[in-house]
């Protein structure tokens, strides 16, 4: 289970997974000592598999996973891109055709959880609409 200082970490190593330990303790204003502890645990429990982040999906309680299609507004798909990878829930993020810009794979830990994410991703600035559905069951 990730705690909140794992999920910035996983958050800011998304956005750049080659940042150095100097650079991450700085940003999260923690020790260097602090965010070697946690990325080896995170690397030994097998949370995190790689440096282009790749974390486990199943990895934690079942929690809340959902698809969520994004219209994005004008030229701002870049900057939307760059602030919805910084966010720890988004699990895969693609760009499409269609009236839908992007495509997110969210996961929570709880509905509540999983509403405070929906409300960040409706706040982007450049975000004009979106529709998401909750998945059931995998058939």
């Amino acid at each position: 289970m990730f705690d909140d200082l794992d999920q910035k970490l996983i958050g800011i190593l998304r956005e750049d997974g080659r940042a150095p330990i100097s650079k991450l303790a700085s940003i999260l204003g923690v020790s260097r000592a602090t965010v070697q502890s946690r990325l080896d645990r995170l690397l030994d429990s097998g949370a995190v598999l790689g440096f282009t982040i790749r974390a486990r999906q199943d990895h934690g309680p079942d929690g809340v996973h959902a698809i969520m299609m994004i219209e994005v507004s004008g030229q701002s798909t870049t900057a939307v891109i760059r602030k919805l990878r910084g966010l720890p829930e988004l699990r895969q993020l693609h760009s499409t055709n269609g009236k839908w810009d992007l495509v997110a794979q969210l996961s929570a830990e709880s509905l509540t959880d999983f509403d405070r994410v929906l409300r960040q991703v409706r706040g982007v600035d450049g975000i004009t609409n979106s529709e998401t559905s909750i998945l059931l069951s995998s058939v």
